[in-house]
């Protein structure tokens, strides 16, 4: 990857680490999925109504509405619901790696090589020691639910690479108008929807921050470097989504952050690192020209 795209890589990374936060202070004024469904309403309104037809085909919108949209953010939010801890949330969220790379292989027929296999598993050992260190103790369904989140993003990022959008900002606008009637559906039929009538600034500016920040601006990001690279290339950025998710849960919501937790975020960097690095020295030595043969050698 370029530099610069390195940078969009590690911006949307950060993004998404503070996202963590601000969904806990959303998740205190609306249940989860009528939260969600607020977000993409206000990601898709007024936006939709200037922004012309997506550029791909509808099927590709539906099924990353539906996938990503629906699936992994009620799976997200009823998870932090239930007392999963912000940074821990940060953390397990990241397995989706792990799926992208399975499902990119399968279904993409995509191979990571040798580099970046060693960089995703210096992360993932990262990733380990902060969820030993952390401990299991928060509730196991809450738990089973951010992984599901994670095979959700899995699947979605592999929708993304397939699709291959022109104008990904377009895109997910689209997509998060294929999210807000399924979701208010199901807020409708499972949870007290009166905090409608309850907003205040909390509320509003949770509901700003995922939508235009973290929606908008994050996936449309992230769509752009699908796009241009492999999933295996992109994917492993989202590994430093914990390490600014931890730091920005211990320092606004008061989670407890040790020593050892600050060693593996920096585990979890080396291994970005490693494959950009090598990768790219990689890269430069293949295109480097034969060297000239004399005329008549």
């Amino acid at each position: 990857m370029s530099p610069r795209h390195v940078l969009l890589a590690v911006l949307v990374a950060a993004i998404w680490g503070f996202n963590f936060v601000v969904l806990k202070i959303g998740l205190d004024e609306f249940p989860p999925i009528l939260f969600s469904a607020l977000r993409f309403l206000a990601a898709a309104v007024p936006a939709i109504f200037f922004i012309g037809r997506p550029s791909v085909a509808w099927r590709w919108v539906i099924s990353v509405g539906l996938v990503l949209g629906v699936a992994k953010f009620s799976f997200l939010f009823i998870g932090l619901k239930a007392g999963i801890p912000a940074g821990l949330s940060s953390l397990v969220l990241q397995s989706q790696v792990i799926f992208t790379a399975v499902f990119a292989a399968v279904v993409l027929r995509e191979r990571p090589k040798p580099v970046q296999i060693t960089g995703i598993a210096l992360a993932l050992a990262g990733i380990g020691v902060i969820a030993w260190d952390y401990g299991l103790s928060s509730p196991l369904l809450g738990f089973a639910l951010i992984v599901a989140a994670a095979v959700c993003w899995g699947v979605s990022n592999v929708l993304m690479r397939y699709a291959r959008p022109a104008d990904t900002l377009r895109f997910m606008v689209w997509v998060s108008a294929v999210a807000v009637l399924p979701l208010f559906a199901l807020s409708a039929l499972t949870e007290d929807m009166s905090a409608l009538g309850r907003l205040d600034w909390a509320g509003v500016g949770a509901v700003g921050y995922v939508a235009w920040i973290s929606t908008l601006l994050g996936f449309g990001i992230w769509g752009f470097l699908l796009r241009q690279y492999e999933s295996s290339v992109v994917a492993p950025f989202s590994l430093l989504v914990p390490v600014f998710g931890m730091f920005s849960a211990w320092a606004f919501l008061g989670e407890d952050l040790t020593g050892l937790q600050a060693v593996a975020g920096g585990l979890v960097l080396v291994g970005l690192a490693i494959p950009q690095l090598l990768g790219r020295r990689a890269a430069r030595t293949e295109v480097l020209p034969e060297p000239l043969v004399p005329a008549g050698r």
